[in-house]
């Protein structure tokens, strides 16, 4: 026996092997859940808890000393409050508030650049003490010993690249605070799906916001929140139709050329 295994049995464990890389990487770009819904419009999320989402993390922010607010004797009036009884702004953790994003972004980038280069080395031994004579016998007499090494080169290389970007984003969706930090600023959250015709559009809002920038009617703009996070796109046919295959770019991000 010489250990190697029959060519049926090394053809059955090429094709296993083949088979399982391709279910791994079909499973881990999600082209299994994508074929199960073909013919379908994509689902929507259902309603959750935010914070019990498996990538949420509580918001640590550098904070201020802590210390007390000035009372006045014989008052009810609280300060910063927009009402005389109680303040009508979302203030406590699972309050809703609205967010209004308003984007109009408009940028033009454009780089050109030449790079050339040009050297030439070259080095030889005309005297070292009488042992110059031992390089023709050694590599023959067709060696001069003053010019033994000549290298030279030249580069060019000219890149141009222009970026041009528009967008332009105006919606409101509410959401609520999802966490009060200890300076009393407020972590708030906003998410929205929309379908039509077998295209789930998804949009998500989060960031901190102070609560005196809230306005009087619950809302707050999207530029006021700092830390903010804003994603609008969605997934369906369209979306897909837009996205290149997943071999193009296995072959984008290996192939180096």
């Amino acid at each position: 026996m010489t250990g190697r295994p029959a060519p049926a049995e090394a053809a059955w464990i090429v094709l296993r092997i083949a088979t399982l890389s391709i279910t791994a990487m079909l499973g881990g770009c999600g082209v299994f859940s994508n074929l199960a819904y073909v013919g379908h419009a994509p689902p929507m999320s259902p309603i959750e808890n935010p914070t019990q989402a498996p990538n949420w993390r509580p918001v640590s922010m550098p904070m201020p000393a802590l210390h007390r607010a000035p009372t006045a004797a014989d008052s009810l009036w609280r300060r910063g409050a927009r009402a005389f009884f109680k303040d009508q702004r979302a203030s406590r953790a699972g309050d809703i508030i609205t967010i209004l994003v308003n984007i109009n972004d408009d940028a033009t980038l454009k780089d050109q650049t030449t790079l050339g280069r040009t050297g030439s080395e070259s080095m030889g031994i005309p005297n070292l003490f009488g042992l110059e004579g031992l390089i023709p016998r050694v590599l023959g007499k067709a060696v001069n010993p003053s010019s033994l090494v000549s290298v030279s080169g030249a580069g060019n290389s000219t890149g141009t690249g222009q970026i041009q970007r528009n967008e332009a984003v105006t919606l409101s969706l509410a959401g609520e605070i999802t966490q009060v930090l200890p300076d009393g600023n407020l972590v708030v959250m906003a998410r929205q799906e929309m379908r039509v015709n077998d295209e789930l559009r998804v949009m998500t809002v989060a960031g901190i916001c102070r609560p005196q920038d809230i306005a009087s009617n619950n809302t707050i703009q999207a530029d006021q929140l700092a830390e903010a996070r804003i994603s609008y796109g969605g997934r369906g046919l369209i979306s897909a139709e837009q996205s290149p295959r997943v071999g193009q770019q296995v072959l984008d991000d290996l192939v180096p050329f």
